[in-house]
């Protein structure tokens, strides 16, 4: 699906909590808030949180983040591709404008939430992972995560600027296409499938 017209609309699904839909019932809209994402995450919040603000600052850039929207919504663009239903969650489908999503590749986002290098292609991946081995450098993670990032300052911002490359080249939605909205509205959705 090409980009074209700002109104065109697209289909999306996610997997959320059944006090997501309780909450959109009663309230009209859901947002995601720093308390919701400390329950999802539990222990390994702290890890997740500073991936998900560097990840909010740039998808604001693209589409702006509207008042009391903390975080983003992650979505799936296939049904084929959606998170499947857990006890207690409700899949919703939402049919929502274009230019309200933010469209990454999630191979590209598992680099990134790995706190690792995005590389261009095969070639730069091999010559960064060299160039990690000439330095003693196991586990590149560490650069971002750890006290090497203080040891080699250059590298570390190698790699977060690398994450720039996940909002690059998504004008067309694949296989390894994942979606984030700001928000969801009780009128996007288009059908709920409860388990």
């Amino acid at each position: 699906m090409e980009n074209s017209a700002a109104s065109e609309k697209v289909r999306l699904w996610t997997r959320q909590h059944k006090s997501v839909l309780q909450g959109l019932k009663s309230n009209g809209i859901f947002v995601a808030r720093k308390e919701y994402l400390q329950l999802k995450f539990d222990t390994i919040f702290d890890y997740y949180l500073g991936i998900y603000k560097w990840y909010t600052e740039r998808a604001e850039k693209i589409v702006p983040r509207p008042e009391g929207s903390e975080f983003p919504i992650w979505l799936s663009p296939s049904s084929e591709m959606m998170l499947q239903p857990t006890e207690d969650s409700v899949i919703l489908e939402i049919v929502v404008d274009r230019k309200d999503v933010v469209f990454t590749d999630s191979e590209k986002w598992g680099y990134v939430v790995n706190y690792w290098y995005l590389p261009l292609d095969k070639d730069d991946e091999r010559k960064f992972n060299e160039e990690l081995a000439r330095l003693g450098i196991g586990d590149e993670s560490e650069l971002y995560m750890g006290h090497k990032g203080d040891f080699y300052p250059h590298i570390r911002s190698r790699i977060i600027k690398s994450w720039e490359r996940l909002f690059e080249g998504n004008g067309s939605i694949t296989q390894t296409t994942q979606a984030t909205l700001w928000e969801i509205r009780r009128e996007w959705i288009s059908k709920i499938l409860e388990y």
